[in-house]
């Protein structure tokens, strides 16, 4: 038998004064007492039976109050039951609409700017702070960038082809220090063709594989052939090759050729692996961006509400996010569609710039 929620298990009765009841808290900000109920309920009831019902909706956890003497207020798990299962979302103005839609439209070829405008709409038309986080560059690369900040702090630049520039701040490895993320940098630049960071990062996977591939090979020739053998690194955590008998070397171009061939792979390979994770770490870098609208001072407030939506691209993959920040008291049932239809908006005018 499929257990009841929390909203099915009241009764008509209570539903209607609890929903009433908060209505009229989100539309004043005032403790809402029997009286005021009795005359904004549709159904006639007595201030003493509201009084009751309020009482057994206190006890469930739905109703607070400040002092004995006032009326009541909704509580966190009151609120979440409102919004969840009572709420009735109005419909947008056409100003609204119109207002936002124009948001959106203008010459700027940079996405940043946009989504700060609709930032500041979104604040003026909820009274709220609005809160933006806008996608990660996910387009083709024209320069790239490393600069070590500190041993634990670097910063990549990222530059696309169509103008937009984005900095992600990463925690560099051990060792990896600024000489060598310039060598990383200058080898990328010469690669890059335009190319995505995921497109670079596969083609110098397929570079290491093809290397280590090679590297093998002679390797194995060597091994075999008693000049060379493994041996385990315990400080380094991985084997080393040591070569046998070096002075029986002389004289054999082929075994020194293979051996130089051997140092350069070497010397290669830990490059590409070197490019290979600051690659990973730029895709993972702290690429988004929270823009806040002139409501900021609410983030101060401990008795606050969020309303989010994320927003997609045209493969329906969720790339951001827009929302309210504002005090529990929030008129979510306005809130609610405004920001679902920035969301909306934001979303189509990104898909369109790809198209």
């Amino acid at each position: 038998m499929k257990k009841k929620t929390q909203i099915e298990k009241l009764t008509d009765r209570s539903r209607e004064i609890f929903r009433c009841l908060v209505e009229t808290y989100l539309s004043t900000g005032e403790p809402v007492g029997s009286r005021t109920l009795a005359k904004n309920l549709k159904n006639n009831l007595s201030p003493s039976t509201i009084r009751n019902i309020m009482q057994d909706l206190e006890e469930s956890g739905l109703l607070g109050s400040i002092h004995i003497s006032s009326g009541r207020i909704p509580t966190h798990s009151g609120l979440r039951l409102f919004v969840d299962g009572l709420l009735e979302v109005s419909d947008m103005t056409k100003e609204t609409r119109e207002e936002l839609e124009g948001s959106i439209k203008g010459g700027d070829n940079e996405i940043h700017p946009i989504l700060d405008r609709v930032g500041s709409i979104l604040s003026g038309l909820t009274s709220g702070a609005s809160l933006v986080l806008a996608p990660k560059i996910d387009t083709s690369i024209k320069h790239i960038e490393f600069v070590s900040l500190s041993p634990k702090r670097a910063l990549v630049v990222l530059v696309t082809t169509d103008g937009q520039v984005e900095n992600r701040f990463f925690t560099p490895p051990i060792g990896l220090n600024s000489s060598i993320m310039q060598e990383a940098g200058n080898f990328l630049n010469s690669i890059l063709s335009g190319n995505t960071i995921s497109e670079i990062r596969k083609i110098i996977t397929e570079e290491i594989e093809k290397n280590q591939s090679h590297l093998d090979k002679i390797t194995h020739k060597l091994i075999d052939s008693g000049i060379a053998s493994w041996a385990p690194d315990v400080i380094n955590g991985r084997d080393r090759l040591i070569i046998r008998g070096r002075s029986n070397l002389i004289g054999d171009l082929e075994n020194q050729e293979e051996i130089e061939k051997i140092r350069i792979l070497f010397d290669d390979l830990e490059k590409k692996k070197d490019l290979e994770q600051l690659l990973d770490l730029t895709e993972e870098g702290d690429g988004v961006r929270v823009f806040i609208g002139s409501e900021n001072k609410l983030f101060s407030l401990s008795e606050s509400s969020l309303v989010f939506s994320p927003y997609m691209n045209d493969k329906s993959k969720i790339i951001g996010a827009v929302g309210v920040i504002g005090p529990t008291r929030l008129n979510y049932g306005r809130i609610v569609p405004i920001v679902d239809y920035t969301a909306q908006l934001i979303g189509k005018m990104i898909s369109d710039r790809k198209a």
